[in-house]
């Protein structure tokens, strides 16, 4: 849980986190590495948010109001003012109300949002196995790519009989406008989540 009566800091981005989810992170304005040392310094989290409007870069953008906490699970300093991080989505959260620090990142009190879990039904058993496919593909090809290095996009623990962890990973991987992903993100419901992402796979003829 983030600390401070529930403050949290955020990183704006054009990308939306999902719950459990792997995301690799570059890092080089002062204000976000100074805050990302902080966290790494206290071992907490900081919050993942799309962006509603404005740039990703300079000017302070505008959040959605619900977001991901994001846990810094490796870094590398590759060069003088660059952290490379790899996150991993953690909560769901909706922000009550946001300030403006003084080295102009955003922070935010926010409500942890309930994380529901949902056994995987026979209806959605196809949307797991197809997923199940689509991951080995691509961790088969990364290695066979890029050897050592590959970093798989997938969390190493796979739960694929948990129907709100299938339609997250589908929901990071389709090609999807991110005002799209970010309304699954804010479906509290993981069944209701992963009937949209059948009937998507449906349409297309992927299931």
């Amino acid at each position: 849980m983030p600390e401070n009566e529930n403050w949290l800091p955020l990183f704006p981005l054009n990308a939306v986190l999902f719950p459990d989810g792997i995301l690799p992170l570059k890092v080089f304005e002062t204000r976000y590495i100074d805050m990302v040392r902080d966290c790494m310094k206290r071992k907490a989290p900081f919050g993942i948010v799309l962006i509603k409007s404005g740039p990703e870069v300079g000017v302070l953008a505008e959040p959605e109001a619900t977001g991901c906490l994001a846990h810094i699970v490796a870094w590398d300093a590759p060069q003088l003012g660059v952290l490379l991080l790899r996150i991993q989505g953690g909560a769901r959260f909706r922000i009550l109300e946001t300030r403006t620090e003084k080295d102009q990142h955003l922070t935010a009190r926010v409500e942890m949002l309930e994380t529901v879990s949902g056994v995987l039904l026979k209806q959605h058993q196809a949307c797991a196995d197809i997923l199940a496919l689509v991951i080995r593909d691509i961790n088969t090809k990364g290695r066979i790519e890029q050897g050592a290095d590959f970093d798989t996009p997938f969390p190493e623990t796979l739960q694929l009989h948990d129907a709100g962890w299938v339609a997250n990973r589908w929901s990071e991987i389709l090609p999807i406008p991110m005002k799209a992903r970010q309304k699954l993100l804010e479906l509290d419901d993981p069944q209701s989540r992963l009937t949209i992402i059948h009937q998507y796979l449906q349409q297309h003829h992927i299931v």
